[in-house]
């Protein structure tokens, strides 16, 4: 393992029937490839000395002795290996045979039964095989030597722990696994030799996503392929590489040539997960009385991770630069669309909770303040209130420019909401005054008075007229404190205090594709995508664009956003997250001292701004990662930043 990422493989070999010498030499060459590839944990399928299709054969005590000496074979030939794997064969003992996995880890071998035997359909493994209850475990002689074999026991391997269940145990109501992972296992192997129907891939598919991700675990599946017997069934070769939840690696089905997936497993990941996750344990406590882990073992070994890391150079998983946006992109329309119902949702319930029929809305003609005006636009329209109760405000200042003051008019215009224009740059060169100011100097109080003001006269506008003031800030600008306190920081409502930079501009994207059927709505959406994000508090330059450009003076949201999901969602120190970084942006793009630098940036704001989250409004939570106060992230003002250095 290194730094937390242990490299596993699941392999469907070419077999062919009751030839034990070819089978053992096609899992020797594999292991050989395995171990050049640097990975530690593999596994192969059911039967995969033997083949699984042997049938009467398995009575034969000549395939039975020939299959116990390859398994001594393996067990020489391990001596050499860093790599542990897990190979299947038929085991006989006290007059029965057991379908069982071998674990062989450098010369030392533990064999592990198949819990549940199908007698159904298309299996009869009754027939020639006995289970092992979970929990039970009998010593067996193989060719003069005595191994251990179980059911529901734990391993170690390379710092992780593992569990092992063979084909059938899956597809029960409570699979050994479920226990396996309650009781410490993050990493189940599974040997199968299920063959291929119609449709039975594709959920076959979905239920090892689902144990992963109900186990909080890591899911590795070998299927028997190509060479088994097709004398009644057909099998397709799957390798099946999956994650709490997610499939990170698969092969081609039936391609021989194709017969290896192999995957990082973020060990570290699971763990937190499993650490947040309180009931996980509480299960684990009433559910996994006879589920053992394996005492005294020399392949213990410490979790290389934390305080030295060892990241391997290139990672075998992909780790995606924009973690809150669906990468499939047929999959952000239907994920938009949750979403904005979701926003809805919250701000219909509000409004109905308060009997309040009219909000207020600052529109600068960016981003942020764009999508809460589309979100009250149909929120009014599901709850059949007037658009006119939505008060739509610009305030133009000393930084607003031609371009984004024209888009925010146009866009109300076209959405037929109230519209009321309101220089600032009035009041605010009065408040100069009054406090003893000079205009000329463009610091924190020139542009946080303008953000005030704005912010005054959106909450007065709402006394008058028996509204709320609707809050325009996104999750993104609440991590690094991007926001002027008591200014733009306040509302009534947050309706997009969930949603990260990054998918802010994906759903303003889904609103001028898919929602709108007024072309000018739409052309003026496009334009606010392609503007420059900036609070504008700055005057324009001499050609009247843009000169306070946000990107350039926090760093990119996509940055940002990457670090935020890490720092959140897993725990992640700075190291690795500026490791994961690496694997997943363009080095052209951002080169190693590029990300050191906002990452240092984005650790510094996030903690010395956690006083302006800490009287956030209220705002619907959005996705898994929420910095709300009452709800997923509770931090002291005052921690220090010490430990969150980056090296």
């Amino acid at each position: 393992m290194h730094s937390g990422f242990l490299r596993i493989a699941a392999v469907s070999p070419t077999v062919k029937v009751a030839d034990i010498r070819f089978n053992l030499e096609q899992i020797k060459n594999h292991l050989s490839k395995l171990e050049s590839k640097g990975v530690e944990l593999a596994v192969f399928p059911e039967m995969s000395l033997t083949a699984y299709t042997c049938a009467d054969l398995f009575h034969n005590t000549l395939l039975l002795e020939a299959a116990s000496k390859s398994l001594l074979e393996l067990q020489e030939f391990s001596k050499r290996l860093n790599l542990h794997f897990v190979v299947g064969l038929p085991v006989s003992h006290a007059g029965a045979i057991y379908n069982c996995a071998a674990l062989v880890r450098k010369g030392h071998i533990d064999l592990i039964a198949k819990s549940y035997i199908p007698n159904y359909n298309e299996f009869y493994e009754r027939r020639w095989w006995r289970p092992l209850s979970i929990g039970e475990s009998e010593y067996v002689n193989i060719s003069g030597e005595v191994f251990e074999m179980t059911s529901g026991r734990i391993f170690h391997s390379h710092g992780a722990l593992i569990g092992i269940e063979i084909c059938e145990d899956l597809w029960v109501p409570i699979p050994p696994s479920c226990r396996l992972a309650m009781k410490g296992a993050q990493i189940i192997l599974n040997l199968s030799a299920s063959d291929d129907l119609i449709g039975k891939y594709s959920y076959l598919t979905k239920l090892l996503c689902q144990q992963s991700a109900r186990c909080l675990c890591a899911y590795a599946y070998a299927g028997a392929g190509w060479g088994e017997s097709s004398t009644d069934l057909t099998f397709d070769g799957k390798a099946i590489i999956c994650e709490n939840g997610t499939v990170l690696k698969s092969n081609s089905r039936w391609d021989p040539a194709d017969n290896t997936a192999i995957a990082d497993i973020d060990i570290e990941a699971l763990e937190r997960d499993r650490l947040h996750t309180t009931t996980f344990s509480d299960c684990a406590q009433v559910e996994c009385k006879n589920i053992s882990i394996e005492q005294d073992s020399e392949f213990r070994e410490k979790k290389q991770y934390g305080e030295s890391p060892d990241f391997p150079e290139k990672l075998l998983r992909h780790v995606d630069p924009h973690p809150f946006v669906p990468a499939d992109r047929n999959a952000i329309h239907e994920r938009c669309e949750e979403i904005i119902n979701i926003q809805v949702a919250a701000l219909a319930k509000r409004l109905d909770a308060i009997g309040c029929k009219t909000l207020t809305v600052g529109i600068s003609g960016g981003l942020d303040s764009t999508l809460a005006l589309l979100i009250a636009v149909r929120t009014f329209d599901r709850l059949k209130l007037d658009r006119k109760g939505i008060i739509g405000i610009t305030m133009p200042g000393f930084g607003t420019t031609t371009r984004t003051h024209s888009n925010a008019v146009k866009l109300m215009e076209n959405l037929g909401v109230a519209i009321k224009e309101i220089n600032i740059a009035s009041s605010v060169t009065q408040h100069f005054k009054d406090i003893g100011h000079n205009p000329d100097i463009h610091d924190v109080t020139y542009e946080n008075s303008q953000a005030r003001t704005r912010t005054m006269i959106l909450m007065d506008i709402a006394n008058q007229t028996g509204g709320i003031v609707l809050g325009t800030g996104d999750l993104s600008e609440l991590a690094l404190g991007w926001a002027t306190y008591n200014g733009d920081h306040m509302s009534m409502y947050g309706v997009n205090s969930g949603i990260p930079k990054t998918l802010v501009k994906y759903l303003v994207e889904y609103f001028a594709a898919e929602s709108m059927k007024n072309n000018s709505v739409r052309d003026i959406l496009y334009d606010i995508i392609d503007t420059p994000i900036s609070p504008e508090l700055i005057p324009a330059d001499q050609n009247g664009e843009i000169k306070q450009k946000t990107e350039d003076l926090v760093g990119p949201y996509e940055l940002h956003d990457f670090f935020l999901y890490y720092m959140l969602r897993y725990g992640f120190s700075p190291e690795k997250i500026f490791f994961l970084a690496r694997q997943a942006f363009d080095t052209d793009l951002y080169d190693d001292t590029t990300i050191k630098h906002w990452l240092s940036t984005f650790l510094r704001r996030f903690f010395n701004q956690q006083f302006k989250r800490s009287c956030l409004p209220d705002g619907p939570k959005v996705g898994s990662v929420c910095l709300s106060p009452r709800g997923d992230w509770r931090m002291p003002s005052d921690a220090s930043s010490s430990l969150w250095k980056i090296k």
